[in-house]
């Protein structure tokens, strides 16, 4: 009983469905069109056209290959050999002790997260108290530091040029002056 009703339920469930993607179309014999019938009678179609083509039964048969050379690993498989995967392996072993050390001190530390404080504190589910000042007031506080770090920074700038700039006219004027004179610029 139960089945019948949800069979009758799912056609009721896709008749819906073919309403609203056809509307009230009908076929060329008079019946509402169905969309299960339509896909089937496509499908039959496509496979009826693969099997006729020599190139497409090829490229099924040939869909496993295709699938394995799609597959990111594949290029790392071809190209690096067992020998070089062991080298990387070799120069992250200092990175890898450190993190095995780091997981070891976690999983050491696991007994205290699973205390009985802890328990406690998750039950009480108590809410932080309510932030009187506001975000606002703190946002507003960073853009003005912000905008009289940049102000410093452009003033910084503008002094090193002018500073690098000065020392590069002294530098021709001494150059100048020592080639008067004949005597030759140290390096």
């Amino acid at each position: 009983m139960d089945k019948k009703l949800e069979s009758d339920s799912l056609e009721m469930r896709l008749q819906a469905l073919e309403n609203r993607l056809y509307g009230e179309r009908r076929t060329k014999s008079g019946k509402p069109v169905k969309c299960a019938e339509a896909l089937v009678r496509i499908q039959g179609g496509l496979i009826n056209t693969a099997n006729k083509r020599e190139r497409v039964k090829i490229l099924h048969k040939k869909i496993e290959d295709l699938m394995k050379y799609l597959d990111p690993q594949f290029t790392d498989h071809i190209t690096l050999p067992d020998a070089m995967k062991l080298e990387f392996i070799l120069a992250e072993e200092d990175s890898l002790l450190s993190e095995a050390a780091l997981l070891e001190q976690v999983n050491n530390l696991q007994p205290l997260l699973d205390s009985t404080h802890i328990r406690v504190g998750k039950k009480s589910n108590k809410k932080p108290p309510e932030n009187k000042y506001g975000d606002f007031v703190f946002q507003d506080q960073t853009e003005a530091q912000s905008l009289e770090v940049k102000k410093l920074f452009e003033e910084y700038n503008k002094m090193m040029f002018l500073l690098s700039k000065q020392f590069t006219q002294w530098d021709e004027t001494l150059r100048k002056m020592e080639e008067a004179k004949g005597i030759r610029p140290v390096e």
